[in-house]
């Protein structure tokens, strides 16, 4: 690998750990329900994308079937998760 893409990955994944602390401040301080939801979706997100950065970093397949698991159960439980806000139950 180049020098100049490992400098780049690197960077990736500095910069989207500073976005997941981010998305973990407004989980913790956000005002509404729907903020701590929305930052929830957003580092489910990012932590996907991380998988991937270093499933490209380390040459290895399961980095990128960690990230698809990670992706599926992000969307399964961010629906869940609006749907409880909506209508204060999740099982009808």
């Amino acid at each position: 690998m180049s020098p100049y893409f490992v400098w780049a990955l690197t960077l990736a994944l500095f910069l989207l750990v500073l976005a997941m602390a981010c998305a973990l401040y407004r989980l913790l301080k956000g005002p509404a329900a729907q903020d701590r939801v929305l930052a929830l979706d957003c580092m489910y997100m990012i932590g996907m994308l991380a998988m991937l950065v270093l499933g490209i970093m380390y040459s290895s397949t399961d980095y990128f079937e960690a990230a698809l698991l990670i992706a599926l159960f992000g969307c399964v439980s961010s629906t869940a998760m609006a749907k409880f806000l909506l209508r204060g139950e999740v099982i009808e």
